[in-house]
């Protein structure tokens, strides 16, 4: 397994990735898994112990930062975009089916958190997507807006949009943005402040991971529905929910899977948002990817042989 350095342009922008080689050739093409990271994560942030045991089962992946985040260039930096995050997604697939030795009908989408929706809308978009794993998905933003009222009341709304509007203002004015922390403690002004959020990001962060983002992606959040796109999706689906999820609602996660219908496959785990990159939970979870992706991007595999179970 070999990982270079390498890079490919989104929108006349320079976004970098890394290419991780299968350790071992495949007839007719490697199939390739296309990886991002999730709400303000960067390519080095707990996304390598996914991508390198991808690549020791014989899958080439493509590992990319989003135009603004990480060693990407683009500006403004930090600054959440769904619109331009997809985008990203769709270049790098193009760059992927352009890597020496790929089979560019054997692409799959890896996601997890807000690309975990991502992957559902980009794979919607394109019919030649060979498989998806959504992972503790971010399906639904209106539901994401009423499990942040339960948990903090209509008063976090009403700030993290106050901070939205105040970042908007600044750009009207051609000032500097205002940023908000991605994470932190329970009451502060961090886009998560679940208990245990920031200890978790600030243990697996990488060099290039800051703890900040534009502070106009509050105003967005509502409108990223990755769930209005899962009746279109043209490919077997993995995904994976944390039952104790308090950043991704669950039950929204449930109801795209089931949207998708028969090429869903719904894996649920007694975690939360951020046990899954690291310790024995991440060994779970990546073994039933393995399976998953194994299974569906074999040459011969014809149909969605799929079903939904429950992992407890």
């Amino acid at each position: 397994m070999k990982k270079n350095e390498i890079s490919f342009t989104s929108h006349g922008v320079r976004c970098a990735a890394w290419h991780l080689t299968a350790g071992r050739d495949t007839a007719g093409g490697r199939p390739c898994v296309v990886m991002a990271h999730g709400f303000g994560g960067t390519r080095d942030t707990g996304l390598l112990g996914y991508a390198e045991s991808f690549a020791d089962a014989g899958f080439d992946v493509l590992v990319f930062d989003y135009r603004g985040f990480g060693d990407s260039e683009g500006t403004p930096r930090q600054d959440v975009s769904v619109r331009r995050q997809r985008e990203d997604y769709h270049a790098a697939i193009a760059a992927a089916r352009h890597l020496p030795g790929v089979d560019p009908d054997r692409i799959a989408l890896w996601g997890t958190s807000y690309s975990g929706g991502h992957a559902i809308a980009v794979a919607a978009q394109d019919r030649r997507i060979a498989a998806i794993v959504s992972l503790t998905p971010a399906t639904d933003g209106l539901a994401t807006l009423a499990h942040l009222v339960r948990q903090g009341g209509v008063g976090r709304l009403a700030r993290a949009a106050g901070h939205g509007l105040l970042d908007v203002a600044r750009v009207l004015v051609k000032l500097s943005p205002h940023h908000v922390p991605i994470v932190g403690q329970p009451g502060s002004a961090a886009m998560m402040s679940t208990p245990g959020a920031e200890e978790a990001c600030l243990s697996m962060a990488g060099p290039t991971w800051r703890n900040e983002v534009c502070a106009r992606t509050a105003l967005e959040v509502g409108l990223n529905r990755p769930t209005t796109f899962a009746r279109r999706v043209p490919c077997p689906m993995l995904m994976q929910v944390g039952t104790n999820d308090r950043v991704a609602p669950p039950d929204a996660a449930r109801r795209t899977a089931a949207k998708a219908g028969q090429l869903a496959q719904l894996s649920e785990y007694p975690v939360d948002h951020f046990d899954v990159y690291q310790g024995p939970f991440q060994q779970r979870v990546l073994a039933d990817q393995l399976d998953f992706l194994t299974r569906v991007l074999d040459p011969s595999y014809t149909g969605a042989r799929v079903r939904y179970r429950e992992v407890i």
